[in-house]
């Protein structure tokens, strides 16, 4: 498979290119930090010799689609590029701070299927994984910007599922809870059912292979988080602010 990872160059980006490392598989890396992809396509060289780089930071639209045209069609991209601003039970986040993790976490996801997915139309196959969060489903006061953008996405996936599924286009939206990463690793709080990244990356790898639809996990994690949505508001306004 040809395979294009976003958000390559640490966490759970570097780890799917690990877990998707063989030969068999033709990996295209994405990131803006190149010398930690040059690591990575070091330590993967002697299971994968087809691992191309492509160095470029997602919020340059431009940038971003010139390099992806250079790609020939692909059989599964994994939209895994994201940040969040970390979590602030007091500061209201800047539109600035706004703007960039909207860039990141949704516009750039479209920029790069803009490009990709007439190809995969085209070929009348391909796989699109969402890497979003559970956080989506209930959002906590400290993480309303991170929460609301990984929302739309999910939007934004179930949109492109309908539209591309005739054309045996497959798409596959994750949400997962905590696992260690840089983006874990800002949070000074203790993270429920924390799992260690290959742990969490496998699980994910293992629901792609399957063909799962929608993926969300660790199962306990996503059950306490559908009870607390079914609460009458006021109860559950008096947890969330217990929990804050």
């Amino acid at each position: 498979m040809k395979i294009l990872i976003t958000g390559a160059s640490s966490g759970l980006g570097a780890e799917f290119a690990r877990q998707y490392a063989s030969s068999e598989n033709e990996l295209y890396l994405l990131a803006r930090r190149e010398e930690k992809l040059l690591q990575l396509k070091n330590e993967l060289f002697d299971k994968c010799k087809k691992i191309r780089l492509i160095v470029v930071d997602v919020r340059d639209f431009e940038l971003l689609q010139n390099k992806l045209h250079e790609i020939e069609a692909l059989d599964m991209v994994i939209l895994n590029a994201g940040i969040s601003l970390g979590h602030s039970h007091t500061e209201m986040p800047t539109i600035a701070e706004f703007k960039n993790l909207y860039d990141v976490n949704v516009l750039s996801q479209h920029a790069v299927l803009e490009v990709l997915l007439p190809k995969m139309q085209a070929q009348k196959s391909g796989k699109v994984i969402f890497i979003s969060s559970l956080s989506s489903l209930f959002t906590m006061p400290s993480a309303k910007v991170y929460a609301s953008s990984k929302r739309a996405l999910n939007a934004y996936a179930e949109g492109i599922r309908y539209k591309y599924a005739s054309y045996g286009i497959k798409v596959v939206t994750i949400l997962p809870g905590f696992i260690k990463s840089e983006l874990t690793d800002k949070n000074d709080f203790n993270m429920p059912f924390l799992l260690e990244t290959d742990e969490g990356v496998r699980r994910m790898k293992q629901a792609i292979d399957r063909g799962r639809e929608l993926y969300a996990f660790p199962l306990r994690f996503y059950l306490i988080i559908r009870i607390l949505s079914w609460l009458p508001s006021a109860l559950r306004q008096r947890i969330v602010n217990y929990l804050a």
